[in-house]
């Protein structure tokens, strides 16, 4: 059904996300209620979640969560706030009692971080700023719905189902304790234990998932959660050699086990519940997938972040959890509030995954509609954004060089080793940390912000190089190569430009859009290795050691 279902949805140019929860519903108690295996689907959920945080957490960098710290935490608290104060007034307009009113609040204060987090892996933004914030703030969401089920559950409103049991001070004291535990493996045991297990790659697989799951069973028993268990576990291992090893060849997996998570979702929505507050689900709809966006961004503009940033970052907001049909169904099960508030949370649940997948999916497509009302949301100099001002004020650059992986860094290096000025781009903070440790004048930005390639020194520049990286997804024919095309030359930027290709077709297509010259890595490679073995040639080589040791490595 999800590969039948799964097919259609591509066809029709939808989220792959909405599909599965079809499935879920198809398959479901609403639907031909083929759903049977409660236990086995829910272990295979669980197992997804865990994997799935497990990845993020593989690949997050500790300095820059430390340096996201406090917008993190002021726009997790921010939101929680707001949505739960204004969400527990337009509860008691609608004419909901008291309590009902408290639970629907509560309920429309939850993120879901599973889906956020593989709607942003999906498109390649989890290393993003935005995405780094909005995982960040999250977290402390989900921590914040932690110790507040532990407070409902201690004087009776609940029963903390989902996350454990026990009281505020033995989960401050577990979570301490687990994360002293990981600070303690990645000294001393990472990097030994996985150079060993990695002569065996099976057993250096099978080693990550057994850690995912483990650190999740931890999490979800000691209160934290097995978000915050299976997160805690990839950070464990982020500081190893072999991180981009092990996210290889676990992200097939990941993306097995998390339809489950989805049918288990969707298996739990019963629509015969929905009639009953059609207009209700709708106010509150509206209140979750613009309140919620507009309190992130008003925060963050206010922390000195830019409008776009904020944006983006509030948008991933804009829904509510599976997590909050889990907290209703346990009042109604204690008796605190009737069964048609299921219903009204279920539809607005339904009505708010399905809107914010597409919000995030064409987030930037957004942007652009709405950017000319954002302005009251930043701040002048945006003081907190990375890269600004950090290259050299003279607008002198010969080459701006977009994207700043392997390929990209390797061009800058040679660039500069033959003395031309060279100005890299990346829209991932680490990468642009990476670029200034190796001695390079760099900027933070994103290529399809027609604002932020406006402002950049284009005038002396003889080449723009683009090698961002290319990952269709079937859902747009939006190339992010195409628009930085576009970009730079309404900008007035008179040089030549050079993006990267993989294919004969995609070639074309970019000289059809006016690239000068379309650089093929793997056939440029060939050829120069062709000239190599027949001609005898002397190669110059370029030494970069922190990229060739990721090469190696990750080879």
């Amino acid at each position: 059904m999800a590969a039948v279902i799964g097919f259609l949805g591509i066809l029709l140019r939808q989220p792959l996300i909405v599909s599965f929860i079809a499935v879920g519903l198809i398959a479901g108690p609403s639907g031909f209620d083929v759903v049977q295996s409660d236990a086995q689907i829910n272990l295979l959920s669980e197992l997804g979640i865990a994997v799935l945080l497990f990845l993020v957490g593989i690949k997050l960098d500790v300095k820059l969560i430390r340096s996201l710290g406090a917008v993190s935490l002021m726009t997790g608290l921010g939101q929680v706030a707001f949505t739960s104060i204004f969400g527990f007034l337009i509860g008691l307009a609608l004419g909901l009692d008291v309590t009902t009113s408290l639970y629907v609040a509560v309920a429309l204060t939850f993120s879901s971080t599973i889906i956020i987090v593989k709607l942003l892996s999906d498109k390649r933004e989890i290393d993003s700023l935005h995405g780094q914030i909005a995982l960040g703030f999250l977290i402390v969401q989900d921590l914040v719905v932690v110790l507040a089920m532990i407070v409902l559950s201690a004087v009776g409103i609940g029963t903390g189902e989902g996350h454990g049991s026990g009281n505020i001070l033995t989960v401050l004291v577990s979570g301490a304790a687990l994360v002293a535990l990981v600070v303690l493996f990645v000294r001393y045991a990472a990097n030994p234990l996985t150079e060993r297990l990695a002569r065996a790659p099976e057993l250096l697989v099978i080693f990550a998932i057994a850690q995912a799951a483990i650190f999740a069973a931890i999490g979800d028993f000691v209160g934290l959660g097995k978000e915050v268990g299976g997160l805690l576990a990839g950070v464990s291992l982020a500081s190893t050699p072999y991180r981009e090893t092990i996210a290889a060849r676990l992200s097939p997996l990941r993306d097995f086990l998390l339809l489950f998570f989805f049918i288990a979702l969707g298996a739990t929505l019963d629509l015969s519940l929905l009639g009953a507050h059609v207009t209700g689900a709708i106010v509150l709809s509206a209140f979750v997938l613009i309140g919620n966006p507009l309190i992130v961004l008003a925060i963050m503009g206010y922390m000195g972040y830019r409008k776009r940033t904020g944006f983006l970052a509030g948008l991933t907001v804009a829904q509510i959890s599976e997590f909050s049909l889990i907290f209703i169904a346990m009042g109604v099960s204690l008796g605190h509030v009737a069964e048609d508030a299921l219903g009204l949370v279920t539809m607005v649940g339904l009505v708010t995954i399905a809107a914010s997948t597409y919000m995030i999916t064409y987030s930037h497509q957004l942007y652009g509609l709405f950017e000319p009302l954002l302005g009251v949301f930043e701040r002048k100099g945006t003081p907190r954004e990375p890269g600004g001002g950090t290259h050299d004020s003279a607008n002198d650059y010969d080459i701006l060089i977009f994207g700043l992986g392997r390929f990209g860094t390797a061009i800058g290096m040679r660039l500069k080793n033959k003395g031309l000025r060279v100005l890299g781009i990346d829209f991932n903070p680490l990468a642009v940390r990476r670029w200034r440790q190796l001695g390079l004048e760099t900027e933070y930005g994103d290529a399809t912000d027609p604002e932020f390639v406006a402002a950049l020194p284009l005038g002396h520049a003889q080449w723009m190089v683009s090698t961002i990286p290319v990952h269709p997804t079937g859902l747009s024919h939006e190339d992010t190569r195409t628009t930085l095309l576009q970009l730079t030359r309404t900008a007035g930027f008179r040089g030549k430009i050079a993006v990267t290709s993989h294919s004969k077709p995609d070639t074309e297509d970019l000289l059809a859009s006016g690239a000068d010259f379309v650089l093929e890595p793997f056939q440029d490679a060939a050829d120069r290795a062709v000239d190599l073995l027949c001609g005898g040639e002397e190669m110059e080589r370029t030494t970069i050691p922190e990229i060739a040791t990721e090469e190696k490595h990750s080879t």
